[in-house]
């Protein structure tokens, strides 16, 4: 029994490699609907958490790289079908937020605007496919990252640029950086700060990210990939989600957080899938 259950795991894992290919989203969104239905009922917790796990990425495909009516419908089929099965509070709720995306897209296709109409979209490529969505706005915590960058930045250009200096009475160096010498990027840059959305945390965000970068010489912070790219990989265990709480979510897509997902943290304390991260990288 152990080892067909592992042989079932296996295959859910290449079926969720295969929600990544168009051609074959539906055909792999069909089969783990025939798991669910077969195997989920009679199934140990362990796989019971695998199929559920499969369910999930096809929810979070769909809302990160497709908008066809088909693929939605089928996902919303299956959504419905591991909703009446599952008996975990919390894997039923979140499948309810599941079908009401999905409900939710499929009125926007309904009523969408003409093609004639509509304004141009900007695409992205998201883990090396082109997208059909537009460009999602940036986390807020990473476009104040990207601030920081660009303000040290401004302070190594001005400081070339003899910026004047001064000294208090205890011989401490200050540095008195005038707005005339701040390049025209930056000054537009803080002057359209307020006009973008989801900034009510900018403060603590910055707060978080100077204390990383406080002591010793300024300079600018490395590039958002390298830092990226050395944090560690959480594997979200059960004992991992009771401590960060069960409505901790993704900073980034904004699911919560679910069995055996993977998560990097940045040391602003914010928790995001790999994936979700890599359009926004510099």
């Amino acid at each position: 029994m152990a080892s067909e259950e592992t042989v079932i795991m296996e295959e859910l894992q290449a079926l969720q490699r295969k929600l990544g290919k168009k051609q074959s989203f539906e055909e792999a969104v069909s089969s783990i609907s025939n798991l669910l239905r077969e195997r989920y009922c009679s199934a140990s917790p362990s796989l019971r958490k695998s199929i559920y796990a499969a369910v999930c990425r096809v929810a979070t495909i769909l809302q990160t790289r497709y908008t066809a009516t088909g693929f939605w419908l089928a996902g919303l089929k299956l959504f419905k079908e591991a909703e009446k099965l599952v008996t975990d509070s919390m894997e039923k709720d979140h499948l309810k937020k599941c079908i009401a995306r999905a409900h939710e897209h499929l009125n926007d296709i309904e009523n969408e605007v003409p093609s004639s109409e509509r304004r141009p979209e900007s695409r992205y490529l998201f883990e090396g496919h082109l997208t059909v969505e537009p460009e999602p706005a940036p986390p807020a915590w990473l476009v104040a990252q990207n601030l920081l960058t660009t303000l040290a930045v401004a302070q190594d250009w001005t400081t070339n640029a003899e910026s004047s200096q001064v000294r208090d009475g205890t011989d401490n160096r200050i540095e008195n950086i005038r707005v005339a010498d701040v390049p025209e990027t930056v000054r537009e840059l803080m002057n359209n700060l307020q006009e973008i959305n989801g900034f009510l945390d900018l403060d603590n965000v910055i707060e978080a990210s100077l204390q990383e970068i406080g002591a010793g010489p300024h300079r600018a912070p490395p590039a958002s990939k390298e830092v990226v790219a050395r944090l560690p990989v959480i594997n979200l265990t059960e004992e991992v989600i009771a401590r960060l709480g069960t409505e901790t979510e993704c900073a980034v897509c904004r699911e919560n957080l679910v069995l055996n997902d993977k998560m990097q943290e940045l040391p602003c304390k914010h928790l995001f899938h790999p994936p979700c991260l890599k359009p926004w990288l510099v």
